[in-house]
């Protein structure tokens, strides 16, 4: 009986083991592109983001435009750059901030609040001349009625979409 067992417990295997090779061999064939830009662009420049929106908020395209300058600058993968010399840009609109209920309670009051920014923004390459991306970027804050501000939601939007951009341009390849 104990042979019997010992049979079937090597044949299992005898079984797995072209399977286990198999696999293996697959997960060789996999490459990850990582985060890593090509070597000839080194500089990007970020002009000024227009506002399109029409939601009035004062200062909120050069808010937006520090941000994303500010992101590259921590990133270390391209130096920021002024447009003419530079090896890349990414530039872009504001085109729309929504500030809409989120939560409404059983007597219809308003709670929470969401703000969402869409920005349309685009990536190109100035040294092979070629748009590497072009693409709305959305996201959102939310804020308390009472307890945060609309500016804190806002800013909030507007980080979460600078990163998006950075994100895009650093390991969009």
């Amino acid at each position: 009986m104990n042979v019997h067992v010992n049979r079937n417990t090597v044949r299992r295997k005898a079984l797995l083991l072209p399977f286990l090779a198999l696999a293996f061999a697959a997960a060789g064939c996999y490459t990850f592109t990582g985060a890593s830009v090509p070597p000839h662009l080194k500089t990007v420049a970020v002009p000024l983001f227009e506002d399109v929106s029409g939601f009035g908020e004062a200062g909120l395209r050069e808010k937006f435009t520090q941000k994303v300058i500010e992101l590259f600058r921590n990133d270390n993968n391209l130096e920021i750059g002024e447009r003419l010399t530079s090896d890349s840009v990414v530039e872009g609109s504001i085109v729309q901030i929504v500030d809409a209920p989120q939560v409404i309670t059983g007597n219809d009051i308003v709670t929470t609040r969401k703000v969402t920014v869409i920005v349309r923004a685009s990536f190109t390459d100035m040294k092979l001349r070629k748009k590497v991306w072009e693409k709305d970027f959305s996201n959102w804050g939310e804020y308390t009625q009472g307890q945060q501000t609309r500016a804190v939601a806002l800013e909030t939007a507007i980080n979460r979409v600078a990163e998006d951009i950075l994100l895009e341009t650093v390991s969009g390849w």
